[in-house]
């Protein structure tokens, strides 16, 4: 069976429509029907209403699209349905499934807003992660960031799944974090995996996309038809940059957690030689036994940090050379976050990492200056 990297490049050759080695951008919205008459069949009269497969109009499906589809499907085995973003791909979910209850802990406050809209026009009752589960009937939802916004630290997904699973609830997990090949939720019992496609799968901070990933061929057909009368699919430009970026997926995703995990035990090691350094989060630093399963490969590329005044938290990133100041995360440039710019949940001493691509010994030198640290970076031995 084909490896990680070569599914991403070629698993959806068989979609190529022209020779191109890069399929082209289709910026048609709408497709000419059968040319034959004979061949017309009213939508009435047929037994299924094919969306896939046979290009009629974007908002339904188009052939950019379907070659991302295609890609991930190889790779991860299961249906994947792309949206325009990862909040539509998350008011999808909450659609299908159309929960009463809904539990939901921490985690990005985008997707908190949207069940702020559920618990407003339609009367969805919003429990936490640690709240009794016996409010949880059959059909309602367990939605589960892990490893979770902002911090990057894990949680259970077998926990959680039998938890849900015992009061006949489904389990979401949200692995943005934590993309293929670091986590695939399915082996611990999620029921749909979701995914911001616009952080790693992107990878180049310059597109938007969501995933919605499920075992099931029928819940992909039921959320391509919702996706079409919800208007949420996936632009042709978005899905072109989207299939230049899931090539390099792997290549990416593993060198980043890579250097964030060096980045952190540095962080870690030396932290008593960083006066305002107070806390630092990141899956590297728990010791629970499940992690090493859950994620054998590596852990996630995000983590975060609390220095010891809010004052100090602010001013951090304008000392930093090689990290963006900006939000979003998962791309090839290294980013951080003051939380609080667009997070009012969050301490106002957090800021959140993302790092990139660039040479970790770089991006070590970089936090120690910014840090006002003294520690001499040719010593320092960057094994984890």
């Amino acid at each position: 069976m084909p490896g990680l990297s070569t599914n991403l490049i070629h698993g959806a050759d068989h979609l190529h429509r022209v020779p191109d080695v890069v399929p082209p951008i289709n910026i048609a919205s709408t497709f000419r029907y059968e040319s034959d008459p004979d061949k017309l069949i009213k939508v009435a009269d047929r037994e299924k209403f094919e969306i896939l497969g046979t290009p009629y109009y974007s908002r339904l499906s188009h052939p950019n699209s379907e070659q991302v589809e295609a890609s991930l499907e190889a790779v991860t085995g299961h249906h994947v349905v792309a949206y325009s973003s990862g909040l539509s791909a998350f008011y999808a979910a909450l659609t299908h499934f159309n929960p009463k209850v809904i539990a939901f802990g921490k985690g990005y406050h985008g997707c908190h807003g949207i069940v702020q809209i559920w618990e407003r026009n339609y009367g969805l009752k919003h429990i936490d992660l640690d709240d009794d589960f016996s409010q949880l009937n059959k059909g309602d939802i367990v939605h589960l960031e892990t490893p979770v916004n902002p911090e990057g630290i894990n949680f259970n997904i077998k926990y959680y799944a039998d938890k849900a699973h015992e009061r006949g609830a489904y389990l979401i997990v949200d692995s943005t974090f934590a993309p293929p090949p670091l986590q695939d939720p399915f082996k611990f019992g999620a029921d749909m995996v979701m995914h911001s496609a616009t952080k790693f799968f992107g990878g180049h901070s310059d597109l938007l996309a969501g995933l919605l990933i499920t075992k099931s061929p029928e819940i992909r057909d039921k959320l391509v038809y919702d996706r079409l009368l919800l208007g949420t699919n996936i632009a042709s430009l978005e899905s072109s940059l989207l299939i230049r970026s899931i090539r390099t997926l792997e290549l990416r995703v593993l060198r980043q957690s890579e250097s964030a995990t060096k980045l952190v035990k540095y962080l870690s090691d030396n932290k008593s030689k960083f006066p305002s350094l107070a806390k630092i989060y990141h899956g590297s630093l728990q010791d629970d036994e499940y992690i090493k399963e859950q994620m054998p490969l590596g852990h996630s590329p995000v983590f975060s940090i609390e220095l010891d005044t809010e004052d100090a938290a602010k001013r951090l990133p304008s000392k930093l050379k090689y990290f963006h100041h900006a939000t979003s995360l998962g791309g090839v440039e290294s980013l951080i976050e003051w939380r609080a710019m667009s997070d009012k949940e969050v301490s106002p001493t957090l800021l959140r990492v993302s790092v990139g691509v660039e040479n970790v010994e770089d991006l070590i030198e970089d936090f120690t200056q910014a840090l006002g640290g003294s520690v001499d970076i040719s010593k320092l031995s960057l094994k984890y």
